[in-house]
């Protein structure tokens, strides 16, 4: 049996890469921050994921350079000691419109 790609289906593996990298780029960096207990998930498993990214089959260039740009990004920073990120349990302020969606009951 030949093992080849139909054009929707290579189509579909390409969004499936490039969903892939756009999530690591969105929580890598806080991931290695980690909490008070150290990074979630270590540079390694990181590093793992981009490199089995670069080992699918038809990469455009667009994937290409951003997966080595997340490698680079991995490199600075395991390159500085990062803290944990603080965090945030205030409450944002109400809007002025929050109650406008109230209905008004007759009296």
């Amino acid at each position: 049996m030949d093992n080849y790609l139909t054009p929707s289906a290579g189509s579909f593996k390409s969004t499936l890469i490039d969903q892939d990298i756009a999530h690591i780029a969105r929580v890598m960096r806080p991931a290695m921050h980690g909490d008070l207990g150290g990074a979630i998930f270590p540079a390694a498993y990181w590093r793992k994921r981009l490199f089995g990214l670069l080992e699918a089959d038809h990469l455009t260039n667009s994937q290409i350079c951003a997966i080595d740009d997340l490698l680079l990004q991995l490199d600075e920073l395991c390159a500085k000691e990062l803290s944990p990120l603080p965090v945030t349990t205030a409450r944002p302020p109400a809007s002025r419109d929050a109650n406008r969606h109230r209905v008004r009951r007759k009296r």
